[in-house]
């Protein structure tokens, strides 16, 4: 990992993307963001993130299909899932695929920095 850490942003919805950018970027992290699991999974054999923040109800693969291919493809960085419409036992659905936390939108700060230190730490 680099000095600062490189976190890439899957969400479908923009105004989330650039919120969560901005919230990285005072954070102090380096954010990337892409608008589907498909044009983010493009990305990784030219950069692997330190962590991913990934919505769970994205359009075109889920967040379950990518954390799975990426599996697959041997790029396993942490993965927060982040969804604004939880499901009964997808909490653990999410975790026994392999993400390292999730958390329900909207995203309060303090929570989010917590939660991205644990799955840095364990990078």
């Amino acid at each position: 990992m680099g000095s600062t850490p490189y976190i890439a942003i899957v969400d479908d919805d923009e105004g989330v993307r650039r919120a969560l950018a901005r919230l990285l970027r005072s954070l102090r992290y380096e954010p990337v963001a892409f608008a589907s699991g498909e044009e983010f999974l493009g990305s990784l054999p030219h950069r692997c993130p330190d962590c991913v923040l990934m919505d769970l109800h994205l359009t075109g693969l889920n967040g379950l299909e990518v954390l799975q291919s990426m599996r697959e493809r041997g790029r396993a960085p942490p993965v927060i899932v982040v969804t604004g419409f939880h499901e009964p036992g997808m909490h653990e659905r999410c975790l026994a695929a392999g993400a390292a936390d999730y958390m329900a939108k909207p995203v309060e700060a303090a929570d989010l920095a917590a939660a991205l230190s644990r799955a840095l730490q364990i990078s």
